[in-house]
């Protein structure tokens, strides 16, 4: 469809003024994004957004959430299962930022997949330019695994473009920090897997390339991460040195990045566990990295249970808006709820629900400190799961429970049975280790919301697979009314570049 002469101007228009009306912070942008069609799409979408739109003025900070699978049907039943825990029927509950005053639904297929990964997920919506499964925060130009193949094609992030305007920044995830979602924020990569020197190939230690714990250490931009708390401690460390839990680190080239981090930066700290962290004057430190876990954190259902103890993501949200809130300037924090996914991975519905309420408590948390006015917030998923709502259960019907009809005003004592003559859960997945060879099990009497119970599935595979449907996106704060419709995943990084005037442009 041909676009009108006038509205053709009208648009270019209303281009040139978002982006020149913060040209003060102009930032160079790199080629492989000036020349991604991704990126020109994302920001003409926003940019004719802004011409029918009122501005609610510019965002000092900007904190992302995203839980890591998340889908509709995740969110759907974790709501359901935080009001039944307050005894409530919890079909009527909302989470945290359900109240948020503006919504979207994220368009999540990456340029050569129909269901993508984390790593191009992340890039989308910290670079504006969606690239193939696999990468981080490298153009589609680039071959998965070679690394000279990506030189040349790295895409900025908003992280890096929030340190070039003197903001500080921060990455909050319960899975490694070295894992995708996190590092997409930070590190450039043909290969998400090359999370320590150990896991790289030959050619890329020849071509130069460096792990992604690396380069969160020694090429972070600016004045590097003022915050980094999460899991994938034995990816910083030698694998000649034991950690406080006992395990070794992964390193094969000797290099003790916590030490590092402590050493490159002024009035920094490192902690590892709960009790080090709690101690954290906020006020005395400027950089603070907390590695609570040799790889990922424990889920929320098991974290009272570490014996090293873990903060909660409430609780590192909570710490880390207290150090970034620091600099005049404002700030970038990304925090992931990573686990989520791990749980759907595993066909472990409770566990994936306990993991999104807690992403919940952190978003509220997150709420409860900063001001509004200048700060906007972001909540969404990289991707969804196969994870189903099914059956005709009553209103109330536990949601990790067997199904049981409506009967009159009360809820029938016999379980629905279907075609096979057994009884059904309301959740499952399509596709999972919960699926069986032959005849379906019969679950009259196992506890199905027991914690480690594994929802049954259709398709026998040892891990449950993403899906590709669209995910949501919830904003408040300055220029949160530009999530409306259906966008491109990668335009999240354009409302936050326009609402937070971080400058990436090239117009």
């Amino acid at each position: 469809m041909k676009t009108l002469p006038h509205v053709q101007a009208a648009i270019a228009t209303a281009i040139a003024a978002a982006f020149v009306c913060h040209s003060a912070n102009a930032a160079v942008l790199p080629e492989s994004q000036s020349q991604s069609s991704w990126y020109t799409a994302g920001a003409e979408a926003v940019a004719a957004k802004v011409a029918t739109a009122r501005n609610s003025g510019t965002a000092k900070n900007v904190i992302l959430f995203v839980g890591d699978g998340m889908g509709v049907s995740t969110l759907t039943a974790a709501r359901i299962f935080q009001g039944q825990a307050a005894g409530n029927t919890g079909e009527e509950n909302r989470l945290s930022f359900e109240n948020f005053p503006y919504s979207a639904l994220s368009k999540t297929y990456s340029v050569n997949q129909q269901t993508p990964d984390s790593a191009p997920t992340m890039t989308a919506m910290v670079t504006g330019v969606k690239t193939e499964d696999g990468m981080l925060s490298v153009s589609a130009d680039a071959i998965r695994g070679n690394c000279l193949s990506s030189q040349g094609h790295e895409l900025k992030t908003a992280l890096e473009y929030a340190e070039e305007a003197g903001k500080s920044t921060g990455i909050i995830s319960t899975a490694r920090l070295t894992h995708a979602t996190p590092a997409a924020t930070y590190a450039h990569t043909p290969e998400r897997n090359w999370e320590a020197d150990s896991d790289m190939p030959a050619e890329a230690l020849a071509n130069g390339c460096h792990d992604i714990a690396y380069q969160m250490v020694m090429e972070a931009p600016g004045d590097g991460l003022e915050v980094a708390l999460g899991g994938g401690r034995g990816y910083f460390l030698p694998n000649t040195v034991v950690d406080g839990e006992g395990r070794n680190g992964r390193r094969a080239d000797g290099k003790d990045l916590t030490s590092a981090w402590t050493t490159n930066y002024s009035n920094a700290a490192y902690v590892w566990n709960k009790a080090e962290f709690d101690a954290v004057d906020t006020a005395s430190v400027d950089h603070l990295l907390g590695l609570f876990e040799s790889s990922h954190m424990q889920y929320e259902a098991d974290r009272a249970d570490d014996v090293g103890g873990e903060p909660s993501l409430a609780e590192m949200t909570n710490k880390a808006i207290d150090l970034l809130a620091k600099n005049d300037k404002g700030y970038f924090l990304m925090v992931e709820a990573g686990r989520i996914d791990h749980a759907h991975h595993a066909g472990n519905a409770a566990r994936a629900l306990q993991d999104t309420v807690a992403l919940s408590d952190a978003v509220q948390a997150a709420m409860d400190k900063v001001d509004m006015s200048n700060t906007l917030i972001i909540v969404t998923a990289d991707h969804s799961h196969t994870f189903t709502i099914a059956g005709y259960p009553a209103r109330g019907n536990p949601i990790l429970g067997l199904v049981h009809a409506p009967d009159d005003e009360q809820i029938d004592t016999n379980p629905t049975l279907a075609a096979d003559g057994l009884p059904y859960t309301t959740l499952g997945y399509t596709n999972g280790p919960g699926a069986k060879t032959g005849a379906r099990e019969d679950l009259s009497a196992i506890d199905t919301t027991e914690v480690n119970f594994l929802q049954q599935a259709q398709v026998p595979l040892s891990s449950e697979t993403h899906a590709a449907e669209d995910v949501a996106i919830y904003a408040a704060g300055p220029g949160a009314y530009l999530f409306q419709g259906s966008v491109e995943q990668n335009v999240i990084f354009h409302v936050i570049n326009q609402a937070a005037a971080l400058g990436a442009t090239k117009y």
